[in-house]
């Protein structure tokens, strides 16, 4: 009788984990760009940043403002491009920096950071940069 009460609880527990796993998935947006900065003056994340995400017209004569955010306490904001539509093309991250740096009393040669880059197919691009108030880099992360 008890091992048919463990295999009870244990289809139960299975079973419901499936489901609950499954209500999870069901109206959670995933997106395709992400982005993050890092202080290496400071060595830790630069949250409160604005970025601004632009995307440049087929014709490639200007650009168009896609989307914004604020960097997050991880320096993060992962929520550019929702998945649900394509997003091939050419965009635009711009970083707005001068008041970030303005904030930690420094002086800083780029008042903003923009960063250049191409979206083929559906694969995850996270775009970051690593700054200082007198330089910068990037690369593509994962």
């Amino acid at each position: 009788m008890k091992s048919l009460i463990y295999f009870l609880i244990f289809i139960v527990v299975v079973c419901g984990a499936g489901v609950i796993h499954g209500a999870a998935d069901k109206g959670v947006t995933k997106y395709q760009l992400s982005t993050h900065i890092l202080d290496v003056n400071l060595g830790k994340p630069a949250s409160g940043v604005p970025i601004i995400l632009f995307k440049l017209s087929d014709d490639a004569e200007s650009w168009s403002k896609i989307d914004e955010g604020i960097t997050d306490i991880n320096g993060r904001i992962g929520s550019f491009l929702p998945e649900t539509t394509a997003n091939d093309g050419i965009y635009k991250l711009r970083f707005e920096t001068r008041d970030y740096f303005k904030q930690q009393g420094l002086d800083t040669i780029y008042p903003f950071v923009e960063v250049i880059f191409e979206i083929k197919g559906d694969s995850h691009y996270h775009i970051p940069i690593t700054m200082s108030a007198n330089g910068y880099g990037t690369y593509r992360g994962n």
